[in-house]
């Protein structure tokens, strides 16, 4: 079991350091952030100077081994945009990318798993067909476009919720059934699908030879065992949603890491860049870790 638990940690952070590795060279070819950073009709001593003040003048390599030894120290540079450090303004946006995860989480297992147990309790009746199809249509559905969707029917013409933003239960409702549709649709077909495996094993057939309630043999014996890849699943998409939901943050003008990174990306922040795509990987890698442990 050591071995084991060591094994997988070595390959969590080469995983991490491999992210990190890419994310920085890639950010260098989106550009020059000085020429985004300075106003127009700046000199050109002007902005050596400044690439100068970023370490930006230096060569590749040099970069790369100061930027490996600060994130080691935790330190991922000030942002270019925020003139504050980069991790600090990641974490602050944290809080709204856990609420957000958290409750969408939460509908898309109620909902996914209520509809998995029905199809797979209800195989081959017209039950089975519609929670299927409604499920296919909730993971073929561009997120973009529910959102505006959800937005043109509840917010605009209803007007029961707000379009968008950040603060009360209101706000985070069309934002967390956004994301909780794909969510429940994935967790209803791999849970269908598991129960469906796990009814023709022997020790189901077994239980119903001994006489065993329907109830006890469907809650002990066939969920609790079936539920094992849907809990994988959970674990991988925990860490997706905590990494912050970009399409939907972006719709939702939601205020969560994902939109940061975004808007990040847009303006060639590279600290930015690279604090949170160095936070999305080490807790989608950690949530992968413990789903293996």
């Amino acid at each position: 079991m050591t071995r084991y638990v060591l094994t997988k940690f070595l390959e969590a952070v080469i995983s991490i350091w491999g992210v990190m590795t890419i994310v920085f060279f890639v950010t260098r070819l989106l550009g020059d952030p000085v020429t985004l950073l300075v106003p127009v009709g700046t000199s050109t001593a002007e902005m050596d100077t400044l690439r100068a003040q970023l370490g930006l003048d230096q060569p590749l390599i040099v970069q790369y081994l100061s930027f490996l030894g600060d994130v080691l120290r935790g330190d991922f540079g000030d942002s270019f945009v925020h003139n504050r450090p980069a991790a600090e303004v990641i974490l602050e946006r944290m809080p709204a990318t856990i609420q957000l995860a958290s409750a969408a989480l939460a509908i898309g297992i109620v909902l996914g798993g209520a509809a998995g147990l029905i199809a797979a309790l209800k195989r081959g009746t017209f039950a089975e067909f519609i929670v299927m199809s409604l499920a296919m249509l909730g993971q073929a559905t561009p997120v973009f476009w529910l959102g505006i969707m959800l937005i043109l029917l509840f917010a605009v013409q209803l007007g029961w919720l707000p379009t968008g933003g950040y603060g009360s239960w209101s706000h985070l409702l069309l934002p967390a059934f956004t994301v909780a549709v794909f969510i429940s649709a994935s967790i209803a077909r791999l849970l269908r699908s598991s129960m469906l495996d796990t009814m023709k094993e022997d020790y189901v057939r077994t239980a119903r030879a001994k006489g065993l309630l329907p109830r006890t043999i469907l809650m002990w014996h066939t969920l609790r065992n079936a539920l094992i890849p849907v809990v994988t699943m959970i674990g991988i998409l925990v860490g997706e949603l905590l990494g912050g939901a970009v399409v939907t943050e972006t719709v939702f003008a939601w205020p969560g890491v994902g939109r940061l990174i975004f808007q990040a990306i847009d303006s060639n922040d590279f600290p930015l860049i690279q604090a949170g795509v160095a936070m999305v990987a080490t807790i989608f890698v950690l949530a992968n870790f413990l789903v293996d442990l």
